[in-house]
């Protein structure tokens, strides 16, 4: 089971849990041979008395793959992993495999396949699913193969294979895609359906069926006939040896479906770039043609790709457990997000009592135990974190000798684990290509569980002493045991023998699975998605720190998607995912199936609610970027807990602070003295987060630096920017509002400034600004600060269509369409005290001012926190629907309406400043 993160007695509970059911260790392996790596080392074989990975009963298990993937790295910790890791010795096909749309799950007659688009809620309302249902089973007559392997991959493709000696069959599935794509021989085609299908439409070699109230369509070869004989349906393939099989999101999207019917997905890849304050990802997939020449696809996007892709998408939609995914004709799509702050620590303000910070700070480095009795990999990074946390801390309030002693102590059991030898080490495993540390912890040895939980603290730790000493840091002395930490738990690299790409990481479903061998009825699942955010932000410290740029943008990329997947999928923060049934603000787990209300080890609402939260670092940042959600999250944890908490009561405090600071400082003030730190966290760096949050405001996410280790924060219409500088020169960081801050060589600077953005888009294009009375200019004066009051949607539901609009519009316009240029704009709006508003933009363009629009652009609308002051709405909130192409104006028209798509009270827009503009992609 995934990494459990209670107090300190739930290491006994699960140590005799563990006796309990017999999960004991294997034979005593041969003696260790050292692997030097750099000044220190790891085993290549497992230290006497452990384990290596396991079925559920003890039994050592390999690879569950062909002749074809023999020696590569398995990809474990992924949506399909029980294809290759047989974790139950019973099951040797798969179990459940979610790819979303559809479901899948081998067994031995070939795949089932299934579209589940009911939610079930279930444990008393704590947990929602859309579980795998069979639709049908595709396979080929006869067909009855003693076990399923994996042939090949991709980054969120892979080729499940059975034989049973006369017959062989191959199918590629995905992520997001519609289609099955089968090769066989040895037999003909057959589908056997659940139940009796119907027919709705019969061309010869394609067939529309519809199963259970899903359609689907069956493609055979060019010259094939589908015989449907009661719930099995076959086709003699005519001695070639495709077929596929698509769920159709309507029946009159057949014959889009049919033109890709024979373009055979063979791989997909992710590419991402970091620049200026802004991540880009590409995702591509590379097809096939079977027969024909079209080499196209269709792709159904998650909901956290298409908030941020301007790529144009089909009317096409699917239910999913993550929300309506929408479906893109192409082979490729982009994203762009703005880069997640990450910073080594909060910077130094004046509410900050030195004397105070600094008698906690000893407390802590001088306590008996710094670590706290730990000795296995997880809770020893805890210990590692904790300390990390107040390294910036002592530094920037001039206890350096503190500083050095927290460094210290860092080196030592770093540098402990790090060295073959003792009762710690990390040891590496030719036939898994991992690397585990010993003595291992919930399944991070048996069951390739939670390694980017446990590591990231290492390499985080690391990254606070690089910062400091660089040397220390070297491949030649402790840096190349670092990398291959990350090589084993975020390997970037494709083409590495020894460890696969991104082990942890899913980058089609935007974030990381905790479970190595994903043997679940409800598929993988990842609980503390903050230890995995933990684990990217390390990898921006430490890229910085070591001037390895590669690891640094992946950090950002990681960081960047996977906050965006927590704020949709764990924390629900646009009420667009979670079913209405299953009455919750918040998921403690996520799984293929759906999300749970719950933790592995407890119901209690604090740790269900904190467990998303921990470690609060300068990575944790980005949870700011949606107040109203934490609002939402508190107050949920406060009902279900019957009043504040009182366990992990720091946690959620450092929590507030990303939202309200005011209120959490308050909380702190009262509460600071009579309780116990949660078992990563200190009095120190909590004091020091309430307090210097409460000084700058929380986070503003409307505005980045060009480094990653930037960020911003807002308190009363004052910014204050701040960003560390790991190098040796001092730089100039530029912020997307155009504040430029000086930062001196190694060392964190601040700056102030007003908070307003004359471009929200650093790629530039004609500036527009709003003025009362319906007016767009391209004047930089003469406004007078304002505000127009957008109305009511009248409580109800208005999303996509303009209701009572307020509309701005510029006439006469001519300018040359910028190559790949695209619509920007940012608009201060602001609910005052009015709960469940969302205001909403249409961008619209009249190409020659003939009173026909041209072009459309509809934005996701904007939810506003309940809570008086200006918030910023801009267009990264994504596109929802375009119509139409852009060209080159000639005395155009350019529009722009605002109107709530929701909410039963009015708000307001801001007019007559620099804050509230729209850029046209025109020179």
């Amino acid at each position: 089971m995934p990494v459990l993160h209670s107090r300190r007695a739930a290491v006994l509970v699960l140590a005799a849990a563990l006796a309990a059911t017999g999960l004991g260790t294997a034979a005593s392996p041969v003696a260790a041979a050292t692997v030097p790596v750099g000044a220190g080392s790891h085993s290549d074989t497992r230290p006497a008395g452990t384990s290596g990975p396991t079925t559920n009963t003890g039994t050592p298990v390999t690879p569950k793959v062909t002749p074809a993937a023999a020696g590569k790295p398995v990809p474990t910790n992924d949506w399909w992993s029980s294809l290759a890791f047989q974790r139950y010795g019973d099951n040797p096909y798969s179990t459940p495999m979610y790819g979303h749309p559809l479901t899948y799950q081998a067994v031995a007659g070939g795949l089932e396949i299934g579209y589940p688009t009911s939610p079930a809620v279930v444990g008393d309302g704590r947990q929602y699913e859309f579980p795998h249902k069979r639709d049908l089973t595709l396979g080929l007559a006869g067909l009855n193969s003693t076990d399923t392997r994996a042939d090949s991959w991709s980054d969120w493709t892979v080729t499940p294979y059975w034989s049973d000696g006369t017959r062989t069959l191959r199918t590629t599935i995905g992520h997001g895609s519609p289609f099955v794509y089968a090769r066989g021989s040895g037999g003909t085609a057959q589908i056997t359906t659940a139940g009796t299908p119907t027919v709705f439409a019969d061309q010869g070699n394609v067939l529309g069926i519809t199963v259970a109230g899903h359609h689907y369509a069956l493609f055979a070869p060019t010259g094939s006939d589908w015989n449907v004989s009661g719930t099995t349906i076959g086709a003699a393939l005519g001695g070639r040896d495709y077929f596929s099989v698509a769920v159709l999101p309507s029946t009159d999207a057949l014959a889009t479906y049919r033109k890709y019917a024979f373009s055979f997905v063979t791989g997909s890849r992710v590419d991402w770039s970091t620049a200026g304050g802004t991540v880009r990802a590409t995702y591509t997939l590379t097809t096939e043609p079977r027969e024909g020449t079209e080499r196209g696809t269709l792709q159904a996007l998650y909901r956290h790709q298409w908030l941020h892709t301007t790529d144009l998408l089909t009317p096409y939609t699917y239910v999913s457990p993550r929300g309506t995914m929408k479906v893109r004709e192409g082979l490729a799509f982009t994203t762009t997000q703005k880069t997640a702050p990450v910073l080594p620590g909060l910077p130094r303000t004046n509410d900050v009592d030195t004397a105070r910070l600094r008698t906690l700070l000893n407390e802590a480095v001088s306590a008996p135990d710094p670590f706290s009795g730990a000795v296995d990999t997880y809770w020893t990074g805890k210990a590692l974190g904790r300390l990390a946390q107040l390294v910036p801390l002592a530094d920037q309030t001039g206890e350096t000798g503190t500083r050095d002693r927290l460094l210290a102590l860092l080196k030592g059991r770093l540098q402990d684990w790090f060295t073959v030898g003792g009762g710690q080490e990390f040891s590496y495993d030719r036939t898994w290509k991992t690397l585990t540390g010993y003595p291992a912890s919930y399944g991070s040895d048996t069951e390739l569980n939670d390694h980017h939980f446990h590591y990231g603290y290492y390499v985080y730790a690391a990254a606070i002493v690089a910062q400091y000493d660089p040397g220390w840091a070297a491949d030649s002395a402790w840096g190349g045991m670092v990398k291959t930490l990350i090589r084993d738990t975020a390997n970037p690299s494709r083409t590495d023998g020894a460890f696969p790409f991104l082990r942890g990481f899913d980058v089609y479903a935007g974030h990381s699975w905790a479970s190595g061998h994903q043997g679940f009825a409800a598929g993988n699942n990842q609980e503390s998605s903050s230890e995995s955010t933990n684990l990217s932000a390390a990898l921006v410290l430490w890229g910085s720190a070591t001037g390895d740029t590669g690891l640094r943008d992946l950090g950002s990329y990681l960081l960047a998607t996977e906050g965006e997947a927590i704020s949709q999928y764990w924390f629900d923060a646009d009420g667009q995912v979670f079913p209405a049934s299953f009455g919750h603000d918040t998921a403690g787990m996520v799984w293929g199936s759906g999300a749970a209300y719950a933790t592995w080890w407890t119901a209690n609402p604090e740790e269900i609610h904190g467990i998303n939260v921990l470690p609060v670092t300068g990575g944790s940042l980005h949870l700011g970027g949606h107040k109203d959600a934490i609002r939402r999250n508190l107050a949920e944890m406060e009902r279900e807990n019957g009043g504040p908490a009182a366990e992990w009561r720091d946690i959620l405090w450092e929590f507030q602070a990303l939202a309200d600071p005011g209120a959490a400082k308050a909380k702190w003030d009262a509460g600071n003295t009579a309780y116990t730190p949660e078992a990563g966290e200190s009095k120190a760096h909590t004091y020091h987060w309430i307090t210097t949050l409460n000084a700058l405001g929380a986070p503003d996410p409307s505005v980045t630096g060009d480094i990653p280790t930037s960020a911003v924060f807002g308190r009363n219409g004052t910014r204050t920017y701040t960003a560390h500088n790991h190098g040796t020169t001092t730089r100039t960081v530029t912020f997307s509002d155009g504040k430029t801050l000086t930062v001196p060589p190694r060392s964190t600077a601040t700056g102030i400034g007003s908070g307003t953005d004359p471009d929200p888009d650093p790629s530039g294009g004609d500036t527009y600004r709003l003025r009362s009375g319906g007016v767009l200019t391209t004047a930089g004066t003469g406004g007078t600060p304002g505000s127009d009051t957008i109305p009511s949607a009248d409580g109800a539901n208005h999303d996509g269509t303009p209701y009572k609009p307020l509309v701005y519009e510029a006439r006469n316009v001519s300018g040359t369409l910028r190559a790949n240029g695209t619509t920007a704009f940012r608009l201060p709006v602001d609910a005052g005290g009015a709960v469940a508003l969302g205001q909403q933009v249409r961008v619209g363009y009249d190409l020659t001012g003939d009173g026909t629009f041209d072009r459309t652009e509809t934005y996701h609308y904007f939810a506003t926190d309940p809570v008086p002051g200006w918030e910023v709405y801009d267009q990264t909130r994504g596109l929802k629907a375009i119509t139409g192409t852009l060209g080159d104006l000639r005395g155009g028209t350019v529009r722009l309406e605002v109107w709530s798509a929701i909410g039963s009270a009015d708000s307001r827009l801001q007019t007559g400043t620099d804050a509230a503009v729209l850029v046209i992609p025109y020179d």
